[in-house]
């Protein structure tokens, strides 16, 4: 077991505390540092920052929704001793262009490439678990998932394989140095084939039903999402409609050594779970 301390930033997220329950099975010294966990870390409250990096060898970073505060963090981590930096970003992130979608990971991206830090980015396509969870459950479970998704395909990624891409990354120094990690699912699905096998699986009527970004970004209000969040979300469907992310990458087989996981699979837990029932 090695001494050196990972701290991940954002552990009690939805992949945070997924790489952080996989280091700790591994063996290796965590430090969990997030707003609501032990280990107080606040983006927007730098006073605490040089606290939770003091003694790191590696850092994990999951980026704020916002532009910037990755920059400076960055340039604690290297003042502090330490040595990595592990960022967690979206699919594509080079295709973006003009997109209003992403300029906080773009932003994330620029201070970790600027840093003289051993560095690693993994970019993930869409989880497979978005179905379980905000912002798609409740639609999928009221029947009719509205979305502003049509025909271009979605390389949906098993969140656990991004959690295991993650921890493998963080537990080999040296390893994946510069790399930058495009992890998708095996194939391309759109909303539409997404939700049939769930709806076959559940036994749910669940039929996806196309509606315009404007639409979508009222209804998201409506359901009380704030507005710049609402339309930051349909951005996302915007950009993923130009189709510039809509490729697979054989990226997890090259981190892990074996195939990613199936949206199939997913289903089968995720129906096992009750994840579609309200």
């Amino acid at each position: 077991m090695s001494n050196d301390i990972t701290v991940a930033l954002g552990a009690t997220g939805t992949t945070g505390r997924r790489v952080t329950a996989r280091l700790r099975l591994r063996g290796t010294p965590v430090r969990a540092a997030s707003r609501s966990g032990r280990t107080p870390f606040d983006w927007f409250h730098p006073a605490g920052w040089d606290q939770v990096l003091r003694g790191v060898t590696t850092a994990c970073v999951v980026p704020p929704p916002v532009p910037g505060p990755v920059h400076d963090v960055v340039a604690r981590a290297e003042a502090a001793g330490v040595r990595r930096l592990v960022l967690l970003s979206g699919h594509g992130a080079d295709d973006w262009g003009d997109s209003a979608f992403g300029p906080d990971m773009r932003s994330a991206e620029d201070a970790v490439r600027g840093s003289a830090l051993e560095r690693t980015i993994l970019r993930a396509s869409n989880f497979a678990q978005d179905f379980g969870g905000q912002p798609f459950r409740a639609p999928p479970a009221a029947g009719e998932p509205a979305l502003p998704a049509g025909a271009v395909p979605e390389p949906f990624i098993d969140l656990e394989d991004v959690a295991d891409g993650a921890a493998a990354v963080l537990s080999e120094p040296g390893q994946h140095a510069g790399r930058v990690y495009e992890l998708t699912g095996p194939c391309g699905l759109t909303w539409a084939e997404a939700v049939e096998p769930i709806s076959r699986a559940s036994g749910l009527p669940i039929v996806h039903r196309r509606i315009s970004p404007a639409g979508y970004t009222a209804a998201l209000v409506r359901e009380g999402w704030g507005e710049d969040e609402a339309q930051y979300l349909t951005e996302m469907f915007v950009l993923l409609e130009r189709g510039t992310a809509a490729w697979t990458s054989d990226e997890v087989a090259t981190v892990l050594g074996c195939a990613p996981r199936t949206f199939e699979g997913f289903v089968l837990r995720a129906t096992a779970a009750e994840a579609w029932r309200c």
